[in-house]
């Protein structure tokens, strides 16, 4: 087993990949090894700072079910949300996640779905190409896509000199694990952190776990602002104008219903962070499980069929890469739009590989082991890191930030 086995068994994903009731799977390609590497250049980074950052990046990736306890569940994602269906032509990942989507994979098979819309979804999938799915998944905004195998992997994204970002404010507009994951390491990293929302779309993850909420969260301020009123477009545009670093995930047409330009932003200088699922001239939304699945980061059993790596793995593998591209500059001081698709990053960790049955762990007393050449390497169970503060309540913040930076 190569090194990227020994990460990926130290992450705590294996426990978490696979049915049930069998062995833990490895995964393909090396996210484990990346999110470590990302995890080490962001302690280079931040070393001799006020704030040095020192993480174990594999781990980043399996600490929300360490906190909600969710375990591996096969063709079912570990957060209960995303289900990977047969379809005509092979399988797909499909998403039900938020309270409106119910309705909206209702409208995706033309039928009535009632309180549970997996069988309805299942039977229409068995007479639809993976295309098909992925036309009117987009056309619709339901998270699905076909499990396509990995192909040539996207260019890297362009890198500039390191930056330390204590004391910069970044203004987080993101929602869910990705972009809250970028924030809170730059908050770790000593920057100011002001988390937007808006009342109709607070944070989903505010009805999750309250204890991974507050991971990503603590020590960060948070602002509430209405962009359907003057006064609140008017507040939101002067906080982009304040930002050293935004972090969004938002399509650029919701962010021009807010009234907010990010090439503007960087015309004046400003570090831009654009996480969505497949980049910004893309429509398609996504989220961890169906993104991860769609772009081949998936396991496979004994029958050479798909089971969900990890949980919504795309999540923190996206926040660690947002983070430490975050924590550089263009050397002559000018802004820049980083178009950060989730579906690039998972395609950038994984090979061509064969779609036989994955490396399955044993038995070892009380745990499971992977074999390598050097001997069994222990599977890791999830493991959550500690942190200190609360966080705040929706708009706790607003009119002590907003007179803080002189905006009216």
């Amino acid at each position: 087993m190569s090194d990227r086995g020994t990460d990926w068994a130290a992450s705590g994903v294996v426990a978490l990949t696979g049915a049930a009731d069998g062995p833990p799977l490895l995964p393909p390609g090396r996210a484990a090894t990346v999110a470590r590497e990302l995890a080490d250049g962001i302690a280079a980074t931040t070393s001799g700072t006020a704030h040095p950052v020192v993480l174990d990046g594999a781990r980043l990736l399996s600490e929300r079910a360490a906190l909600t306890g969710s375990p591996r569940a096969g063709r079912v994602s570990a957060g209960g949300s995303c289900r990977l269906l047969p379809t005509l032509d092979g399988w797909a990942a499909v998403s039900s996640a938020r309270p409106s989507d119910p309705p909206l994979l209702g409208a995706l098979v033309e039928q009535e779905v009632g309180g549970d819309p997996w069988p309805a979804v299942a039977g229409w999938l068995r007479h639809r190409t993976g295309a098909e799915l992925a036309a009117r998944a987009e056309l619709l905004g339901v998270a699905a896509a076909p499990v396509r195998p990995p192909d040539v992997a996207p260019p890297p994204l362009p890198r500039h000199p390191p930056r330390s970002v204590e004391g910069l404010l970044v203004v987080d507009f993101s929602a869910l694990w990705a972009g809250p994951l970028a924030a809170s390491l730059l908050g770790l990293a000593g920057a100011r952190v002001v988390k937007v929302e808006v009342p109709d779309r607070l944070d989903g993850a505010r009805r999750g776990n309250a204890a991974f909420y507050r991971l990503l969260h603590a020590g960060h301020r948070s602002v509430l602002l209405d962009p359907s009123t003057p006064r609140g477009r008017a507040a939101m545009a002067a906080l982009v104008d304040a930002a050293d670093i935004v972090i969004e995930g938002s399509r650029p047409r919701a962010l021009a219903g807010f009234g907010l330009d990010a090439e503007a932003a960087v015309a004046a200088g400003t570090t831009w962070v654009s996480l969505t699922a497949g980049g910004r001239s893309s429509g398609r939304v996504g989220f961890g499980d169906d993104v991860a699945a769609g772009a081949g980061l998936v396991a496979r059993d004994a029958d050479g069929d798909p089971v969900f790596v990890g949980d919504a793995i795309a999540d923190p593998l996206t926040g660690l890469t947002a983070a430490a591209l975050a924590m550089t500059a263009p050397a002559d001081g000018s802004g820049v739009l980083w178009d950060v698709a989730m579906a690039d990053v998972v395609a950038a960790t994984l090979d061509r590989e064969l779609t036989g049955p994955s490396p399955a762990a044993r038995r070892s007393g009380d745990g499971w082991v992977l074999d390598s050449a050097s001997g069994p390497v222990p599977v890791a169970d999830p493991q959550p890191r500690t942190v200190a503060g609360q966080a705040p309540e929706a708009g706790a913040d607003t009119t002590a930030v907003l007179a803080e930076l002189g905006i009216a």
